[in-house]
């Protein structure tokens, strides 16, 4: 299982004692080619006010304008691997960032290669306004954010690939009050200072303990992404308890040889993983244009019942583990005209 230090994040700073949004957005579900109805990978994930791009598709700028998100100025884009319908979406998106004047600087990951293909795009985008840099990862790399942290793991696809782990810290116990009150600490920064795990000294000099006021410490929330990947232990392992694995779901089992030559699961493949795994909710994209998603879920559901089929604008809210299940939200991130949800 991958692991996250519970002390600190990049700036320093502790947990966060107030919760924290955290969902994903599914913006392309198709498979190598758009549909009608489908566009190519891209999926966005929120947590509090940081919004992190798993991939970007051809259309990706226009996917995020007709949902309610909007071309935000986006500080990170992670790409899982150069096959084209995970990144053709870049080279207009930077630019449209340029047309509208930004300054605030872009970093773009993606596995041993990145840089290369970045500078191969520049001939595309040309000269922007702002800085961008190419960073290359490999499995294990994590980057420390504040409470959380985002880490690459290794998948199957046949040529340099990553997937990414969002992998929150450990959370600080729940606070008992009545402990508190009986030890006569005051309301205010006192409390506040304890429920972060940190000691305080009351007026009186008696020195109180996180431990006497807090119960077990408890896990914080995990979300991994495939990207395109065969079935793969490392996939497994580091999916590994989290409450969202998004994975490949390319074929059906009527295309298991298909899956093979290409680098891809079927849903029941994905499935088993989601099992192993332990997760608590599987959700299926890059689906192939052969499938309907009701087809794709149903074998999935088989092996594994806790299974979604996101389409494009769907999300999926994840709340922490005692406030809930994941939850998929249909359409939950499209832009509705004048009061009306546009068609499928």
């Amino acid at each position: 299982m991958i692991g996250v230090s519970p002390e600190v994040g990049v700036r320093g700073c502790r947990v966060q004692s107030r919760p924290v949004d955290l969902d994903v957005v599914f913006l392309g579900t198709s498979g190598s080619a758009p549909t009608a109805r489908r566009a190519p990978a891209a999926t966005l994930v929120r947590r509090g006010g940081d919004r992190l791009l798993i991939d970007c598709g051809e259309g990706t700028q226009r996917q995020l304008l007709r949902s309610d998100v909007g071309l935000v100025e986006l500080e990170e884009v992670f790409v899982t691997h150069f096959h084209a319908d995970h990144y053709l979406g870049l080279p207009g998106m930077l630019k449209t960032f340029a047309l509208r004047g930004r300054e605030l600087p872009l970093t773009v990951y993606g596995p041993r290669g990145m840089r290369e293909l970045l500078a191969d795009l520049r001939r595309i985008f040309g000269r922007l306004t702002y800085q961008v840099d190419a960073v290359e990862l490999q499995p294990g790399d994590a980057l420390q954010r504040d409470g959380y942290a985002v880490v690459p793991f290794a998948v199957a696809h046949g040529v340099p690939a990553l997937g990414y782990a969002i992998v929150e810290e450990t959370r600080p116990g729940r606070f008992d009050a009545a402990i508190a009150d009986e030890l006569h600490i005051p309301h205010g920064p006192e409390r506040g200072a304890l429920q972060r795990g940190e000691p305080v000294t009351l007026a009186d000099g008696t020195v109180v303990a996180p431990a006497q006021l807090l119960g077990p410490a408890r896990p914080g929330r995990k979300v991994a992404l495939t990207g395109d990947t065969a079935p793969a232990a490392s996939v497994v392992a580091a999916a590994a308890g989290a409450d969202l694995l998004v994975h490949d779901g390319t074929f059906c089992a009527d295309e298991r040889e298909r899956a093979r030559e290409t680098g891809h699961s079927t849903a029941g493949e994905a499935a088993l993983a989601a099992q192993e795994a332990g997760v608590r909710l599987l959700a299926l994209t890059h689906l192939s244009s052969r499938y309907h998603g009701p087809d794709v879920a149903d074998e999935a559901r088989q092996l594994f019942p806790d299974t979604v089929v996101p389409r494009d604008f769907d999300l999926i809210t994840i709340p922490f583990a005692e406030r809930g299940a994941p939850e998929l939200v249909v359409r939950g991130a499209r832009l509705p005209r004048s009061g009306v949800v546009s068609e499928a």
